[in-house]
């Protein structure tokens, strides 16, 4: 079964460069992109929804994981339950050329928080 690279072992990580096959301009304007985005879904989640702590994770936390198609991923804390998925839909039109996910690291596969604790960074 395929894995996904957040559940790459550290020496599987080690030799995982799938940025490595495209131009370094395109890789890094597309960096520069969704860390523009992942800031600007941070503001937005901390004045529009109380939330508390915002961490990237994922393919972006890893610059050479991250592709021009990777998607950004987002954990967050402290928006109430009811208004979780309302904050998903505000994130929609933040990110019109990448996916954009949220997790709430309370409820998510224990691989994810694992992955979220280990290397996600602070925005």
């Amino acid at each position: 079964m395929a894995k996904t690279a957040l559940e790459l072992t550290p020496e599987e990580q080690a030799t995982y460069h799938p940025g490595r096959r495209y131009d370094q301009a395109q890789a890094t304007e597309r960096l520069d992109q969704a860390w523009r985005v992942a800031h600007a879904a941070a503001r937005l989640l901390r004045e529009q929804f109380g939330a508390s702590r915002v961490v990237v994770f994922g393919s972006l936390a890893h610059r050479l994981w991250c592709t021009p198609w990777s998607d950004i991923d987002l954990a967050v804390w402290g928006i109430p339950p009811e208004r979780f998925f309302r904050a998903v839909a505000a994130l929609t039109d933040l990110a019109s050329e990448c996916a954009l996910n949220l997790v709430d690291p309370e409820n998510c596969q224990p691989h994810v928080r694992q992955a979220i604790e280990r290397d996600g960074l602070d925005v």
